[in-house]
């Protein structure tokens, strides 16, 4: 999936003649931080409301705003995973998509990832949750899928959480089984273990910390 696809109709951008006013009182409907501004298709920044409370004067046009945002875009054809990792990185409610050219085509919100992230993580699908702590040198992806895999069992899908100062790392696993009690016997006698286990993704974690936990399997 690339940025392009990912394009929500919901936020409108900013004319550069827009009042400070008017920009914080659209963002206040939209229930976002920052928003898009845009000239004649030509994107000129992405504005936040914390560039407008620090100018102090709200009857200023925001085109004379400094923007502490003016590189934040991303391309229409890059990856969701460039996508994520410029709203990690950067703290973006918003993320404005450009082509080649540099002309404005629109803009991603962060809630707007829940459904991609959703899919991509498999956890619409039935089944249980597993977590492992494992060191990093003790991590080998086929072994994990070879034990789960003997007992009847596939992975959906599978994500890492790793630390700060620390060789540990978590191993989230989606599995197409409901019951994984069999599965838990057999991490346990290769001597894993086990963080965690779920027999429903019943709102195992928060979206935030989904979020966060993909951003961790992406080492970004």
């Amino acid at each position: 999936m690339i940025a392009r696809q990912l394009i929500t109709e919901s936020i409108p951008p900013l004319d550069p003649m827009e009042s400070g006013t008017n920009a914080l009182g659209m963002m206040d409907e939209l229930q976002v931080s920052q928003l898009p501004i845009v000239e004649n298709k030509e994107f000129k920044g992405l504005i936040s409301d914390t560039d407008i409370l620090n100018l102090n004067n709200f009857s200023e046009t925001i085109g004379n705003h400094p923007l502490s945002l003016s590189n934040a875009y991303i391309r229409g054809n890059q990856h969701i995973y460039d996508v994520i990792r410029l709203f990690n990185s950067m703290k973006l409610d918003i993320l404005p998509v450009l082509d080649e050219k540099n002309h404005y085509i629109g803009s991603i919100t962060l809630s707007g990832l829940i459904h991609p992230i959703s899919e991509m993580m498999a956890l619409d699908n039935p089944g249980g949750i597993i977590i492992l702590e494992i060191n990093d040198k003790d991590y080998l992806l086929t072994e994990i899928a070879q034990i789960v895999e003997s007992n009847d069992a596939k992975i959906l899908g599978m994500y890492i959480t790793t630390y700060p100062d620390s060789t540990r790392m978590d191993v989230t696993l989606k599995l197409n089984k409901i019951d994984v009690g069999a599965i838990l016997q057999t991490f346990i006698r290769y001597n894993y273990i086990i963080k965690a286990s779920f027999s429903e993704d019943t709102n195992v974690e928060s979206l935030k910390e989904r979020f966060d936990s993909l951003m961790n399997y992406l080492n970004i």
